[in-house]
């Protein structure tokens, strides 16, 4: 049974855990917000610029681009973004749970998997065909450091080198949801009853200058890029959102504990009091007997 001692020993070390799980709560709430601003600003120009793309892809006549056209290759790249830290609650679980059941629905692909962070490649790079790990100068990456990898990753489809590139990493809902999902980047898909909505849709013609295609060819690889942006800000800010949430409930663990031990430090304080209290009298007593 722990003694007075022990137990201030554990509240002064569940104190100095909350001093800390609170001040890390507070830096991942300023790191989420700002990561926050960054996504939610940049998802509507990426969807408006994939809409667009879409829809000229659709109407135009007789046009194809080499990020649209399928190839008879069975091996497919797979960009992992993930974090390089823990203390995150189920973010990088979760994520490594999504992957794997993944490579089971696609076990008739050569997979190959590429890693942004360290943390579920350390947990699933022995069950997979596990390839470069790209780091950046600071912890969040600037628009050229993720080109650098689109470009990297877009060169091998385009070369024929893979036929598929798909992306895992956690999406942004809000502060405290994410959705762990993986989707395909290359080759870039509109579906046919897709364009039979769209031309339904639009049922006259465009003017463009220059040319759709020309239009087309400059925009298609902006998408591609921005996308793969968007998906790298995604984690980002899902990560900030799930340490903040962690830390928060880790927090409230630790002033739980707190108050559990002081309470139980308090009864056998009273107790030694009153066993004390006792004693004295018990010796008054008998020296009056």
């Amino acid at each position: 049974m722990a003694n007075i001692k022990d137990l201030k020993k554990k509240i002064k070390s569940t104190k100095g855990t909350f001093k800390i799980t609170k001040a890390m709560k507070l830096v991942s709430a300023a790191k989420l917000n700002k990561a926050q601003l960054r996504i939610l600003g940049l998802r509507p120009y990426s969807r408006e610029l994939e809409g667009t793309v879409s829809t000229v892809s659709a109407l135009a006549q007789d046009y194809s681009n080499e990020y649209f056209l399928s190839k008879e290759n069975n091996k497919a790249v797979v960009l992992v973004v993930s974090s390089d830290k823990g203390l995150c609650g189920g973010y990088n679980s979760s994520l490594a749970k999504s992957v794997r059941r993944f490579t089971v629905e696609h076990k008739d692909e050569d997979l190959k998997f590429v890693w942004i962070g360290k943390k579920v490649r350390d947990l699933i790079s022995k069950e997979v065909n596990s390839g470069k790990t790209y780091t950046f100068a600071k912890q969040d990456p600037t628009y050229e450091e993720v080109r650098k990898i689109a470009d990297e990753i877009g060169h091998m489809f385009l070369t024929g080198e893979v036929g598929k590139v798909y992306v895992a990493y956690n999406s942004f809902i809000s502060a405290i949801a994410f959705d762990s999902t993986v989707r395909q980047l290359l080759p870039m898909q509109v579906s046919e009853s897709a364009k039979e909505e769209i031309k339904a849709k639009y049922p006259y013609d465009f003017k463009y200058e220059p040319s759709a295609g020309q239009i087309l060819d400059t925009l298609v690889p902006e998408v591609y890029l921005t996308t793969v942006y968007t998906c790298v800000l995604d984690a980002i800010a899902s990560e900030h959102g799930s340490r903040m949430n962690a830390m928060e409930n880790a927090s409230k663990n630790s002033k739980e504990v707190i108050k559990k031990l002081s309470l139980k430090m308090n009864k056998l304080r009273q107790a030694k009091i009153t066993t004390e209290l006792i004693e004295v009298v018990s010796g008054a007593e008998s020296l009056n007997g």
